[in-house]
Parts: C-alpha cells; sequence; structure tokens
C-alpha cells in the first residue's frame, strides 16, 4: 500500500567543497554542462537517490563528476533558499573535504570541466554556492 502526502515535498542534493591544505588553497569546481547554469561554476554535486544518506551522495556525485575520490567529509550545512533553483524547490546538504594537495580531476557526467581554483580568485559562482563557499572558508 502506497501512502500519499497532502504536502509537497522538496528535491534534495548534497554539494561538495573541496579545499586543498597547500600553502594557497585551491578549491575544486565543475563547469555546468547543462541547464541551469550551463558554461557556469559550482560546488560538485546532485541529486541524492532515495536508497542513499546525503553523505552517501555527496561522495558519490563528486566521483561522477570530477573522479575524485574520498572517505572523509565534514558537514557545512543545510540551504534552503526558496529560490536556490531554478528547477524547483531543492534543500542541499554541504560538504567540506580537505585534501593535501590538488590532484588530477576530469569533468566526468554531467560536468563540462573540473579544475582547481585558487581561493583568492574565484570566478562567479550558479545557485548559491558562493553562499556555502563564504560559510566553508569560515569553518577552515
Amino acid at each position: 500500500m502506497s501512502f500519499t502526502y497532502k504536502y509537497p515535498r522538496p528535491a534534495v542534493t548534497a554539494d561538495c567543497v573541496v579545499i586543498t591544505k597547500e600553502k594557497e588553497p585551491r578549491v575544486l569546481l565543475i563547469e555546468r554542462g547543462f541547464e541551469p547554469f550551463k558554461g557556469c561554476w559550482a560546488l560538485p554535486g546532485g541529486f541524492m537517490n532515495m536508497d542513499e544518506t546525503t553523505e552517501q551522495c555527496a561522495i558519490r556525485e563528486l566521483e561522477e563528476e570530477t573522479g575524485l575520490r574520498v572517505n572523509d567529509l565534514q558537514q557545512i550545512g543545510a540551504f534552503s533558499k526558496v529560490d536556490r533553483d531554478p528547477r524547483g524547490r531543492t534543500i542541499t546538504v554541504a560538504y567540506l573535504i580537505r585534501i593535501d594537495e590538488a590532484v588530477p580531476v576530469t569533468g566526468l557526467d554531467d560536468a563540462a570541466k573540473a579544475a582547481w581554483f585558487p581561493l583568492s580568485t574565484l570566478p562567479p559562482f550558479a545557485f548559491d554556492h558562493a553562499d556555502i563557499m563564504a560559510k566553508a572558508i569560515k569553518m577552515m
């Protein structure tokens, strides 16, 4: 027997802020390959599957979009502005991942490119990823 809620349910995503521990820290970003924000830079991440946690989603999406495999992540927080995603009501849980140095990455899946950017020269972000990035930097 299935149950139908009388209230709509938002989508849930997970986003990753991967920052190096180098003298001049860098962050891993992806260039979006599809709309919305096609061609813009964003944090790696995506929609959670029904059979996974947000942590599992973050780890999976990071590998699917960049080829980078990680295990240790720290929750930054939940971001839930009503208009944060033009596709519909979406709440994200963001995670901070610290690695020693930048490693080779490739834009995979729906990411046209993946690249490392110095924290001192970040490009404009898609969605509300500038807000997520600012909170991650405060946590470092």
